[in-house]
């Protein structure tokens, strides 16, 4: 199977190169598998065998000295640079005018990851202050959508992050982000707590058209639980206005 040609002489192991290299986003093995099947039916790629496949590529990249290898990120494979690299990489992010996430908005985002799936009321208590405006900000750069509705008091909406969030922080699922306790030691750590902020900066950074692109294609369907979000907020606003209560801000 590594060695499998195409009736033109083309190598497996090239088209399946070529595929991840022109996905913008990660691609999994299955829809490579399933791409491949519609020129030749009989060609039956399994999981393992893109492994080798792509681990026979990431060897032949070694060889030449190459700057970028494939992972497995975000569920699917992608070409990366390597990490000796990001230190002219991020001068070139900043050149190009990336836009980064505030302090709140990366508390915000950390609440969610590790409590999702979350409501906008669970979000305010352990922050303490109202956190519709960063939820929104989230979702328009994709790193959070609406999941569903609590079976609660009042059906709020539920938050949990995305692919896209996967995919910045270069990892497959939200079990890999560190545990709570880890946190802690890293930032005892103050040769790493620094540059640890720094990379996480870094990797949240979302260029305005890229963000853009992402936001035409996310759907109607976010929009809808936007504007439902939105009103919510009004009727507790009017709600805390008729009782004499001020707004948490």
């Amino acid at each position: 199977m590594l060695d499998y040609q195409f009736v033109d002489g083309t190598r497996l192991t090239s088209v399946i190169e070529a595929l991840i290299f022109a996905s913008p986003e990660p691609v999994s093995w299955e829809k490579i598998s399933a791409i491949l099947k519609e020129s030749e039916e009989e060609l039956d790629l399994d999981e393992t065998v893109t492994k080798e496949i792509i681990n026979q590529l990431n060897f032949r990249y070694e060889e030449n000295g190459l700057s970028f290898r494939i992972e497995k990120i975000g569920g699917g494979y992608i070409f990366a640079t390597q990490p000796r690299y990001h230190p002219w990489l991020s001068i070139y992010q900043h050149e190009n005018a990336y836009r980064r996430l505030s302090q709140p908005a990366i508390e915000t985002l950390a609440i969610v990851a590790y409590r999702q799936p979350i409501t906008k009321p669970e979000v305010d208590s352990i922050r303490g202050v109202d956190s519709g405006y960063i939820l929104r900000q989230l979702m328009e750069k994709m790193l959070i959508k609406v999941s569903g509705r609590a079976d609660s008091v009042g059906k709020p909406l539920l938050y949990k992050t995305t692919d896209h969030f996967l995919k910045h922080f270069g990892i497959n699922s939200v079990d890999e982000l560190p545990k709570p306790r880890e946190i802690d030691e890293i930032l005892k750590d103050d040769d790493m707590a620094e540059h640890r902020r720094m990379l996480m900066e870094r990797q949240m950074e979302l260029e305005d058209m890229e963000a853009k692109e992402l936001i035409e294609g996310y759907g109607g369907e976010q929009d809808e639980a936007e504007s439902e979000a939105e009103i919510e907020e009004r009727d507790q606003d009017d709600l805390n206005r008729e009782d004499g209560d001020n707004p948490a801000i």
